[in-house]
């Protein structure tokens, strides 16, 4: 661009004698910096789009309710811009890391030999139900199920090439031990809460026979439980991987606070921040939790614990909780990313100002351009979201917003009391938050006792009873390909052929994203546009169309399920 743009000045009535050009110079890393800030505010720092739009999804796809443009652009632009205008200031001198940004200073440094790393970025038992469960990797356990579709691999825990090693080793722990140890112990050896009467893995809401929970009969005029018709209707209960979903999660909550005290409070004196001033709840969290995320890439969720509060407080009401939820859990997360790239600035010499403009800007940009899509989706295509009304292979089942929908009954619907409480099927997993708590004080002991074991400082709690979160909406397919590869590179690269690694890991990782992001736009422009669909081989559903059934005897089975034999 600075080759083709004008270098004549122009001035602008009102400012003076203040002028400006299109073109004041060559285009430097600073500039590039800001421009891809400006996008990476606007893109939900690689999560997509806004988190608020999942609540105008649900309003008007799950709940078949009202809700204006207007009232959803409000709605979706406070939630964007509450972080940076509130907690970015208070922390941003205390977090941050700088490996996310090694593209810009990648492509706008000279190689002195070698490949240089710009050419480089440019180029870089079929009939049974168990086996079936076991196999499948978008449905069930996943069993050796793998792909090399970047898009599957870091779409829900990031680019596996920017992660440590002994992060994904914590991650693998814990995916090991919840899918492939307490799920089938809950499922086949002790059929725990009726496990049988419902698929293994499912983010669906079922009532005791096994059958998909009717929602929209215990909701009133008023958006607010029916009390009489979830009486009728019975308890609601959840499929065996998603309650022990819910159980680690809670540990995971206790265990932030708990791990960053013991091995990080001492030396980060501004750990206590949150204690004297009695904020609420992304504020006390924020700390510990980026501290977590800036030595490992994960970022433990705050939403498991925001929807339990408001449900306890506010029960009855899903939209309030909801919106409780994306306010509390949006505000650490996006505070988190808000201060990485807030750091890079710093330490690319670009001055706050222009930082926050950019910030600002690109937030309130992209959001408006996040709720107009979503509307105009939600307005023209028949049965959006509605997995059993639409064609096989449809792409707008909204995985994502269906856990989002389901989340909004537990917690705001129905209410946590009659799930996890007193009244409801669930009430053993508030054990778990104990657990979460005491964990990493035993491991703080035994790397006290044992300060020559080194590998015993490298257990994170948080990662490992967190390294599920993301599932549902994401699957086994996904979380084995990102352990996968990131073991890959993470340690067998970087062990071996290290000058490769610290050369073209971070670059890679980048044109991969990059290259995805574009694709994305060719195809859509090309193909879909025009409606034109690929059907090959390779595009197909999996071949396991047995793994959402049930196992137990004397519960109807689904359409194309035999009858379970007792």
């Amino acid at each position: 661009m600075a080759k083709v743009l004008p270098t004549r000045t122009f001035g602008l009535p009102g400012f003076g004698s203040r002028e400006f050009s299109l073109n004041p110079g060559p285009f430097n890393v600073k500039e590039h910096v800001l421009i891809s800030i400006f996008a990476n505010a606007g893109a939900g720092f690689g999560g997509g789009a806004a988190y608020a739009v999942s609540i105008v999804d649900i309003i008007r796809a799950f709940y078949h309710r009202k809700i204006s443009f207007l009232a959803s652009w409000i709605l979706l632009i406070a939630t964007r811009v509450n972080p940076f205008l509130s907690l970015q200031g208070l922390l941003q001198y205390v977090l941050g890391y700088w490996w996310a940004g090694i593209l810009r200073k990648a492509l706008h440094e000279k190689d002195r030999e070698g490949f240089s790393r710009g050419k480089f970025f440019m180029i870089a038992l079929a009939s049974h139900v168990t086996a079936q469960q076991l196999g499948s990797g978008m449905r069930r356990l996943g069993l050796a199920s793998f792909t090399l579709d970047w898009s599957v691999i870091a779409s829900f825990m990031g680019s596996p090439l920017l992660t440590p090693f002994y992060a994904i080793a914590n991650t693998f722990v814990g995916y090991v031990i919840i899918i492939y140890g307490l799920t089938p112990l809950a499922y086949w050896g002790v059929n725990l809460y009726q496990a049988k009467n419902f698929p293994i893995f499912s983010s669906h809401l079922f009532n005791s026979l096994g059958q998909v929970y009717n929602v929209s009969a215990i909701v009133n005029d008023k958006f607010e439980i029916d009390m009489p018709a979830y009486e009728k209707q019975g308890h609601i209960y959840l499929s065996t991987f998603f309650v022990i979903t819910y159980g680690c999660g809670f540990a995971a909550v206790v265990a932030t606070l708990t791990h960053v005290a013991m091995f990080n409070g001492r030396s980060d004196p501004n750990a206590v921040v949150g204690s004297p001033l009695r904020p609420g709840l992304a504020l006390i969290f924020t700390l510990p939790i980026s501290i977590i995320t800036a030595t490992t890439i994960v970022t433990p969720g705050l939403n498991v614990i925001t929807e339990y509060i408001l449900g306890i407080i506010y029960p009855g009401r899903p939209i309030a909780n909801v919106c409780f939820k994306t306010y509390g859990y949006i505000s650490m997360t996006q505070a988190v990313s808000f201060l990485n790239d807030f750091k890079l600035g710093h330490y690319m010499k670009i001055p706050p100002r222009s930082m926050f403009i950019v910030q600002l800007i690109g937030t309130v940009i992209a959001g408006t351009i996040n709720v107009s899509i979503a509307w105009y989706l939600l307005t023209t295509v028949k049965n959006i979201c509605q997995d059993e009304l639409l064609p096989p292979n449809s792409p707008w089942t909204c995985p994502g917003d269906r856990v989002f929908f389901d989340a909004s009954v537990i917690w705001g619907l129905v209410g946590p009391k009659r799930i996890f409480g007193s009244l409801g099927n669930y009430g053993a997993l508030n054990w778990f938050f104990l657990g979460g708590a005491i964990g990493p004080v035993v491991v703080w002991i035994l790397h006290k006792a044992f300060p020559k074991q080194e590998w015993i400082k490298l257990i994170n709690l948080p990662v490992i009873l967190g390294a599920t979160a993301m599932m549902p909406p994401a699957t086994t397919l996904n979380f084995n390909s990102w352990i996968f590869v990131g073991t890959i590179f993470g340690f067998f690269i970087f062990r071996y052929r290290k000058w490769w690694w610290q050369r073209y890991n971070y670059v890679l990782s980048a044109a991969l994203d990059a290259g995805v992001a574009f694709m994305g736009v060719l195809l859509y422009f090309s193909l879909g546009m025009e409606e034109i669909s690929i059907s090959w081989w390779g595009s197909a559903r999996e071949h396991c169309p047995l793994a959402s059934c049930s196992t137990a005897p004397g519960i109807a089975p689904a359409d194309g399920c035999p009858v379970p034999r007792a």
